[in-house]
């Protein structure tokens, strides 16, 4: 039985890690995305990290995803001449557009609509959380609060409203400066973040269209109207990431594994690749070993059979970016032996297609096919193939095209092969693949292939399904 991990690895590359030798560690290492922060980058490094991260996987004939995730709209404090020390009962005043406030503790706030969004009772997280306030009272340009937690504030920090539906916008004009760049560049995926409905994932939809490689578009999940409106999202993009940082200031902590169970079940019913993100690994940012609790937080994700995990603070500014991905790696491989949710059972199919590759999945299931070779031009079929979550065998989605191979880095259980095509007699191909695989080590003789590709019946040509002994 084939041993190739499953579950994919998403690191995110920063000072720790964008130099051209480190990518290309990371790379050897398991990384199957790099995750470039737009929060933090800059257009010159973004094009610079790109060439260095195609460069690197050239060199190793493996394919590797790119992935820009925007910074989204994020509102925050102001600057202060000096941090502020606050007091659990003290007043504090948020106000909006500089209006002079007298009282000793107070900040600006960089969003215009803020004191028309926000109810007096609200609750308002600053510093990721490490800071709760409760509004007292609303005026013309200002919030009056009382402080619930102690902190020390400092400038242009985070605010969080848990529960407050919010009018920004879904891009910023960074974001779409952001994303002019990423499709400059040749970016294979887009993270939009803070997505709370599916016009917000439409909007970078139009924005991408007109680029000659669409990237596919990752929906992030960080708040509670998000998770209102997760199906209609979920149907929306093209793949989702569970964001649990913010989602877990948004909601409450105790509802976040419930939150990240639905919406990998929800992704599993409807066939979008999701990805569990943040704090996986977070104490290996200075320490060489993970927590027990976060092996066992990264084994959940694999048994849920999420398509990705990844990696953020860990492999940026992290002391020990190459021994997370070890870890990442060997608990995934560990844990992929013990089976997985199966929340895929639960799939809503809607096409023929779909149905087709769920009939040579359970195929591969019953014969305990060492491997299910999809022949594919867009990459369609091979993430139906994925989606189904074939028990045993390892997923070769053969195509002819490297932008292909690269967009199929994300799928759970999928190695992309590049293979020329004849499109003129599709059974050359399937035999030219066969042989390359098992000169290759991929597959081997007197074992059992399932194929999934284009057959000639007649004058036509059409999809079929074959079943192959290595010979």
């Amino acid at each position: 039985m084939n041993t190739i991990r499953k579950t994919k690895i998403i690191a995110t590359l920063g000072p720790a890690t964008d130099s051209p030798e480190m990518i290309g560690k990371m790379i050897d290492a398991g990384m199957n995305i790099a995750r470039l922060n737009m929060s933090h980058g800059t257009h010159e490094w973004l094009r610079r990290i790109v060439t260095d991260i195609r460069a690197a996987a050239k060199e190793r004939n493996v394919p590797v995803g790119i992935l820009l995730d925007t910074q989204g709209p994020a509102i925050r404090t102001g600057d202060l001449p000096v941090a502020l020390d606050i007091k659990p009962g003290e007043k504090f005043v948020l106000t909006v557009r500089g209006e002079h406030s007298e009282e000793t503790h107070s900040v600006d706030v960089n969003y215009e609509n803020f004191v028309n969004d926000i109810s007096v009772g609200d609750i308002v997280l600053i510093d990721n959380g490490a800071i709760q306030m409760k509004v007292l009272a609303k005026h013309a340009n200002k919030i009056e609060c009382k402080v619930l937690t102690p902190g020390k504030l400092g400038s242009r920090r985070h605010i969080n409203l848990p529960g407050v539906k919010v009018s920004l916008p879904a891009l910023t004009a960074k974001d779409l400066a952001d994303v002019e760049v990423g499709l400059e560049v040749g970016v294979d995926f887009i993270a939009l973040s803070f997505v709370r409905e599916s016009r917000d994932i439409q909007q970078l939809k139009a924005c991408v269209e007109r680029s000659k490689n669409r990237p596919r578009i990752i929906a992030k999940i960080e708040d509670q109207q998000a998770v209102k409106n997760l199906e209609e999202i979920v149907l929306e993009a093209d793949a989702i990431m569970i964001a649990r940082g913010d989602l877990g200031i948004e909601c409450p902590y105790e509802e976040l594994p419930i939150i990240q169970r639905k919406v990998v079940q929800t992704c599993l019913r409807f066939g979008r690749p999701v990805i569990v993100a943040t704090h996986m690994l977070e104490s290996m940012i200075e320490n060489p070993m993970p927590t027990r609790a976060e092996i066992t937080d990264v084994a959940n994700a694999v048994l849920e059979q999420a398509d990705a995990i990844m990696l953020s603070g860990e492999t940026t500014v992290g002391t020990y970016p190459l021994k997370c991905l070890e870890v990442f790696d060997k608990i995934a491989a560990r844990i992929e032996k013990e089976g997985g949710a199966h929340y895929q059972d639960e799939a809503l199919f809607t096409s023929p297609r779909q149905k087709l590759v769920k009939s040579a999945v359970v195929m591969a299931d019953q014969l305990k096919a060492e491997a299910i070779l999809v022949f594919t031009i867009r990459g369609n079929m091979a993430r139906h193939t994925s989606w189904q979550r074939p028990r045993f065998s390892v997923i070769y989605a053969v195509c002819d095209d490297q932008g292909v191979a690269n967009d199929l880095t994300l799928n759970w259980g999928v190695s992309p092969i590049v293979i020329p095509f004849d499109y003129e007699v599709p059974e050359k191909t399937i035999d030219r693949a066969l042989q390359t695989m098992v000169s290759k080590g991929l597959i081997h003789k007197g074992n059992t292939v399932v194929v999934i590709s284009s057959i000639t019946s007649g004058d036509a040509i059409v999809d079929g399904i074959q079943m192959r002994l290595i010979a």
